[in-house]
């Protein structure tokens, strides 16, 4: 009885604070990051513990281009939670980004945290795509004296492709570009194209033509393609 009465005195406060979050969200996905912001903060005052207020959140501060912020509201997620891939992920993001616009050395020390922060995400869920795509763009971009690497690149190129073919050739083709290769990347588009037909598959075949092979008019007829697909 005691227990009952319990929950009954907890329930408005647990009604109030849910309806606190779900105007928060609301904000968070019309774009209002400020006001929704506010708003999860008041979660937390009620409920510290509330992950996916602090995930919000973090992802505000991310919005905002504020890594310190992110990075420390994604540290408690992953502690909180160790089992959740998505965390980490998003943890190594931040990280990722504070050590892009750090100083050359200062970001050194930061690289071998955010890999192996993206590589706990992919062990915690072998199906983590989106960390994936971001180890491959570490590897290209990083100098091969501090870990840079092409084949690991097309290592989780390769992974992909087992895992969603659209991302595989997507990826692949990504990288042949990065490196000027650029028939090979019209190649891997192609491909991409053939097996998905999505949207940024004909975006990133155009923006090929257009902007690296200098071929407007076949930007233009690939884009038209995709139109007239979508009326069809």
């Amino acid at each position: 009885m005691k227990q009952f009465l319990y929950l009954l005195l907890l329930l408005p406060a647990m009604i109030w604070s849910q309806s606190n979050f779900d105007k928060a969200e609301k904000l968070f996905k019309e774009g209002k990051y400020s006001q929704a912001e506010e708003g999860f903060l008041s979660c937390l005052k009620n409920n510290p513990n509330d992950l996916k207020a602090i995930e919000y959140l973090g992802d505000i501060a991310g919005q905002n281009k504020d890594w310190d912020k992110a990075i420390s509201y994604y540290k408690k997620l992953k502690v909180s939670k160790p089992s959740e891939a998505n965390y980490f992920y998003k943890y190594g993001g931040a990280l990722g980004m504070k050590a892009k616009d750090a100083n050359k050395f200062r970001a050194l020390g930061m690289i071998d945290e955010v890999k192996t922060s993206f590589e706990k995400a992919i062990a915690l869920n072998p199906k983590h795509i989106d960390s994936r795509w971001a180890l491959i763009e570490l590897y290209i971009q990083l100098p091969g004296i501090v870990g840079g690497s092409e084949s690991k690149a097309i290592k989780y190129s390769n992974e992909l492709l087992r895992l969603s073919p659209v991302d595989g050739y997507l990826s692949r083709g990504h990288i042949e570009e990065y490196f000027k290769r650029y028939k090979n990347a019209e190649v891997q588009y192609k491909k991409a194209i053939q097996v998905g037909g999505s949207k940024t598959s004909y975006q990133k075949l155009a923006s090929l033509y257009k902007n690296k092979m200098r071929e407007p008019e076949k930007a233009k007829t690939i884009l038209e393609t995709y139109s007239s697909k979508q009326q069809d």
